[in-house]
């Protein structure tokens, strides 16, 4: 059977997306061919809306639609915990575990990317800390989530705040964003010091 051109692009483009593999981007597409005008015009005006109207939030890094994020601006801002992604936050906060603020890295140290401290939102951290009690390093329990917490560790103790890793309830090499509640829940219950 000859591949219909305008399915198979459409396809493309989801299969783009993280976790989506070939069958779930066709079956997608295939979803869309039976949307109604309405929707697939309400589908494309959410995509350009996200696109256009989210940004980083001047505090903290996460997405927000406004200067400040809602978390920065409605608590207190005696502890931080640091994340690399705005999906960590996300996770944190459905586990409904943490009453501080964040500040979200956008990556981790990784020699094998050349990714560095210049590349990751740490120097504004730093510019944070003042009346700071505790930072949390809630980094994935990977080899590039650990190089990350000792190096943030041993920028940040001198400074004062004592520096906390959440527990290892998360297995080596996961991801947050994949974590259940409970299991975030008791990984920032048995933080330890670093």
């Amino acid at each position: 059977m000859k591949e219909i051109r305008s399915i198979a692009t459409l396809a493309g483009r989801f299969s783009q997306l993280p976790g989506v593999g070939k069958k779930t981007a066709l079956r997608y597409a295939y979803a869309v061919i039976d949307m109604s005008d309405g929707d697939v015009d309400a589908f494309c005006a959410a995509l350009k809306d996200v696109k256009n109207s989210v940004r980083l939030c001047d505090k903290c890094g996460n997405f927000t639609e406004d200067e400040t994020c809602a978390i920065c601006s409605s608590r207190k801002h005696d502890k931080i915990c640091v994340v690399a992604y705005p999906k960590d936050v996300a996770a944190i906060e459905n586990a409904g575990v943490f009453d501080g603020v964040y500040h979200v890295l956008h990556g981790t140290l990784s020699p094998m990317d050349n990714r560095t401290p210049d590349d990751l939102n740490i120097k504004s951290l730093i510019g944070r800390l003042n009346g700071v009690s505790e930072v949390i390093v809630a980094t994935n329990p990977d080899v590039e989530g650990e190089a990350t917490a000792v190096y943030l560790s041993r920028l940040i103790k001198p400074l004062g705040p004592k520096v906390t890793r959440i527990a290892q309830g998360i297995s080596m090499g996961s991801e947050l964003e994949y974590a259940d509640a409970v299991t975030i829940s008791q990984a920032m219950g048995r933080r330890t010091e670093l």
